[in-house]
């Protein structure tokens, strides 16, 4: 069992003894330091909000800041988990992490309702206190792209020479779970070339026609396999169409939350702001899932 160092293990026995000592009353006096702040390292956690301003906002804007970063690393973990799994053909395993980065993705996606109240005059009463400073500059989110299978190389050079650099070119280099599902539809018998197969997974990705006739031939002849209770890859398909549509969700709650509170002027990090985030959302994650549907 993994502790934090600071946590004492208590076994189910221990549990039942104490509840039994104490009338089923709970324990509220400790030798050493609260369990629960041991563990969640609240200590840490609490002391991370330092806003640089007396703006009334900025403090929602700092901690829903953190708690998205925070679910990037959850996601980012759940990714890799069934990146993983469908390497090594555990695809049950895949679709409940998939299933959980859905619901994930869905939770970030409702901070963006605690920053409904900012309008350009209450985020520029901090905004020029933040410097340089941008989400765009997030190498949690950017490790959560290139795992979805969203790459450039341009996306890494802010990161270069910086802590985050070999994690995120690591990612880069690695299939995404979308290689990693297209791989396993060919070892499930789908006919896909090795231009597909064998392709740099550092590169951006292209669709491919084989790619889409495989998922249309899933969605045709699979049903059957998963309605009976087995593995078949049509609960994969809409496991990633779940996290494909939460993810094209949180992208566009966040060009919303620009668009009303910054309009069209130029961004913290030096992009074109809105103008740019419209651009990002046209690259669709996993692309041939959705343009199957055009012919099945």
């Amino acid at each position: 069992m993994k502790t934090t160092g600071r946590v004492r293990p208590v076994s189910a026995a221990e549990r039942a003894e104490r509840a039994r000592a104490s009338g089923g009353l709970p324990t509220l006096e400790f030798e050493r330091e609260i369990p629960y702040d041991a563990y969640v390292r609240t200590d840490v956690l609490h002391d991370l909000q330092r806003p640089l301003t007396d703006a009334p906002g900025e403090m929602s804007f700092l901690v829903i800041t953190q708690v998205m970063e925070l679910y990037f690393k959850l996601v980012a973990h759940e990714l890799l988990a069934a990146r993983q799994s469908l390497k090594a053909d555990r695809v049950r395993d895949a679709v409940a992490a998939l299933r959980r980065t859905a619901l994930h993705l869905e939770a970030t996606n409702a901070g963006w309702l605690g920053l409904r109240w900012m309008t350009p005059a209450d985020f520029n009463s901090f905004r020029d206190r933040l410097g340089e400073a941008s989400g765009l500059q997030s190498g949690m989110y950017r490790l959560v792209e290139f795992r979805l299978g969203l790459k450039s190389e341009a996306l890494l050079r802010p990161f270069k020479g910086g802590a985050r650099e070999e994690a995120l070119r690591r990612a880069f280099d690695e299939p995404s779970v979308w290689d990693a599902a297209t791989a396993l539809l060919a070892r499930r018998g789908h006919d896909l070339p090795a231009t597909v197969l064998g392709r740099d997974f550092g590169a951006e990705y292209e669709p491919h026609e084989a790619v889409e006739r495989a998922w249309v031939r899933v969605y045709q002849d699979d049903a059957a396999a998963d309605m009976a209770g087995g593995d078949g890859l049509r609960a994969l398909g809409d496991a990633l169409a779940e996290v494909s549509e939460r993810f094209g969700d949180w992208r566009y709650q966040h060009v919303a939350a620009v668009r009303r509170a910054m309009g069209a002027k130029p961004g913290s990090g030096g992009s074109n702001g809105l103008a740019w985030l419209e651009r990002s959302m046209a690259r669709v994650v996993f692309p041939e899932l959705w343009s199957a549907r055009t012919h099945m």
